[in-house]
């Protein structure tokens, strides 16, 4: 009997291994949730990316916390998280057990790679942490921030033992020479290159000849050459001890990212119009360019350099130095997400990013279904037909692409008068699309079977950032810079009236689902309502800077995204906030609730999606 009862354990404990496995097939998407989140899909931004010394680790500074990655299985190891802001720039020690990250919340973060535990933080910059390089001998620490100055860190004390002061704008990138005696440093607007002696802390030189900016330096591994990549593709080659230029080298598009291979030989360089070149360092002659990409922000040769690893919108990307081919592709890191929708089932989350990608993700199980990237632009919207079998996305240079749901396909693109693209809405029955213009300031009707426009409205005087359709499908919302809503007449296109009230750009309009109240979120930190039919403000909720709103099913509940990063849940009736949700290290661009009303999806500037549990408990009153 035991041995029974044993046997149907061992068969149950299987069976519920199986349903776990796929309620959420992809382990990382329950990693460090905050309180009240279901899942997140995607691993943030990607900032910059680094090799551990023995080649069998990769570490991404990403919107969200640090990445490590195992390189022998390309799996996730852990995320590092307790940063307040996204991570800017990842090192590692000599020895490769120590981590040091710098972010966006002005702090310099130490970790234990076996373990993943947070070791010490490092305060004492006043800005942002755009850069971390340890010392080749791993006893100092250089950090380059926003506020001007570079930190030097004695890593058996944490104490700061020297501040570089000289740059008159933000550090952008920092490295020590192989020998450590020379610290680099690139600066901002016209700043230069630095030179300091790292022994003394002194400014040594100033290099000039980058214009504007430079975002990356690098040592040649002899030490003689100084590579800086920077703004209008140029790329400079320094004599390390002169300073004098060796080199100058041109690529179409901003430098983020420059790396030497270990033999000297090469140099890579990553920009922002996606492409990554390999450059004869003897000769400036460029070996091959590598162009499948989308902005890239980093580069790093592996320790034996047989492979460069990049990071960009589209992942991160391993490529066979020698031929160019792509081995292995971290996927899930995103650009910032400026928009989600779900599909009328319910079933697929759509998400449309700042680098022009599209995603499919599974509701159920958080899995990436599928990602379109025929924009080549940043996506500001994405809004699902009706009847789900078509999916709308804005983008830049005024385009509007509608896709095949089902096979991932690109059916046409709606002309359109240019500018950027930042709202689109079908109409209820799905035969009409709404845009609003950053242009022309105003809002063109499309036709979505033939693709041709219709009608073009007129009043506003800024960018219409926001249109909404009413449920009975009569009226269209419009929300503007110019700090006032209008109310439009879907049949005719006439002009009904101008709600005003707010102080600031309004950034969304959102109609209840009876479609009496109209919600709208300004940046004025206030969210009002409005009553349809007279066009008088019903109430206002203070103290959201809203960029995104969306009504539950129900409509008793209004969710709104803010610019610190939050979720609002707000009682209709009441107009109390019910529960505030915090998580997402970026502006909250998007939010929308499955058709069930049981989740919230939550897209942000951080690079990720959230998808926040909605019970009754979340919604009850107080």
């Amino acid at each position: 009997m035991k041995t029974k009862l044993f046997f149907f354990f061992l068969i149950y404990l299987f069976i519920a291994t199986l349903f776990l496995c796929n309620s959420f097939a992809q382990d990382y998407t329950t990693w460090h949730l905050p309180e009240g989140a279901k899942a997140r899909l995607g691993k943030g931004t990607v900032e910059k990316v680094a090799y551990s010394p023995d080649g069998n680790v990769i570490a991404v500074a990403s919107g969200i916390g640090i990445w490590l990655y195992d390189l022998q299985t390309y799996q996730e190891i852990s995320l590092l998280r307790g940063h307040t802001d996204g991570v800017y720039s990842v090192a590692f020690s000599r020895e490769g057990d120590t981590l040091a990250s710098g972010s966006r919340d002005g702090t310099v973060r130490l970790w234990d790679v076996d373990t993943g535990r947070h070791l010490r933080t490092l305060k004492g910059h006043t800005g942002a942490v755009h850069s971390v390089a340890f010392s080749p001998e791993g006893q100092i620490l250089a950090s380059g921030s926003q506020d001007e100055t570079i930190v030097f860190w004695d890593l058996a004390t944490g104490e700061h033992k020297q501040i570089l002061r000289g740059h008159t704008r933000a550090v952008n990138s920092v490295a020590f020479s192989p020998e450590g005696q020379i610290l680099a440093s690139g600066g901002f607007n016209g700043d230069g290159i630095h030179l300091w002696d790292v022994a003394t802390g002194e400014h040594k030189q100033t290099l000039q000849g980058h214009g504007m900016l430079a975002y990356s330096v690098a040592f040649s591994p002899d030490g003689e050459t100084l590579a800086s990549g920077g703004l209008y593709g140029i790329i400079v080659f320094w004599d390390a001890t002169t300073g004098e230029h060796k080199q100058i080298l041109k690529t179409r598009a901003h430098v983020h990212s420059v790396a030497f291979s270990p033999d000297g030989e090469t140099l890579a360089s990553g920009s922002a119009g996606g492409g990554i070149v390999f450059w004869d360092v003897a000769t400036g002659e460029h070996k091959q360019i590598l162009k499948r990409h989308t902005d890239v922000r980093s580069v790093a040769f592996s320790p034996d350099g047989e492979t460069l690893a990049s990071g960009s919108a589209d992942g991160i990307v391993f490529r066979d130095v020698a031929t160019g081919k792509q081995k292995q592709t971290l996927k899930g890191h995103t650009d910032s997400v400026n928009s989600v929708a779900f599909s009328p089932d319910g079933e697929t989350l759509a998400s449309g990013s700042a680098g022009g990608g599209i995603v499919f993700w599974d509701v159920a199980t958080g899995e990436h279904k599928q990602t379109l990237k025929t924009h080549g632009g940043l996506v500001n919207s994405v809004a699902f037909s009706p009847d789900g079998e078509t999916l709308a996305s804005g983008s830049a240079g005024g385009r509007i692409f509608l896709w095949d749901v089902a096979t991932g396909e690109h059916k046409q693109t709606l002309k359109t008068h240019g500018g950027l693209v930042y709202n689109i809405a079908f109409s209820r029955e799905g035969r009409t699309l709404a845009r609003g213009s950053e242009k022309d300031n105003t809002i063109g009707f499309w036709d979505v079977a033939t693709g041709e426009h219709k009608q073009t409205l007129k009043g506003h005087t800024r960018a219409v950032h926001s249109v909404a359709f009413s449920p009975d499908g009569q009226i269209l919302a419009s929300g503007s810079l110019d700090g006032t809503i209008g109310l439009w007449d879907v049949a005719t296109g006439e002009h009904k009236q101008t709600l005003k009230g707010h102080t600031g750009a309004v950034h969304n309009v959102a109609f209840s689902p009876d479609g009496q109240t109209l919600a709208s979120g300004s940046r004025d930190e206030a969210i009002r309502f409005w009553d349809v039919a007279t066009g008088k403000q019903k109430q206002t909720l203070k103290g959201h800077g809203m960029l995104a709103s969306a009504f539950s099913p129900d409509g008793q509940i209004l969710a709104s995204g803010s610019l610190d990063g939050t979720i609002g849940l707000w009682d209709v009736q009441t107009g109390f906030e019910k529960q505030r949700f915090t998580g997402h290290r970026g502006w909250v661009r998007s939010v929308v609730f499955s058709p069930d009303g049981q989740i919230l999806a939550s897209g942000s500037a951080d690079g990720t999606v959230l998808l926040w549990h909605i019970t009754p408990t979340t919604t009850k009153r107080p």
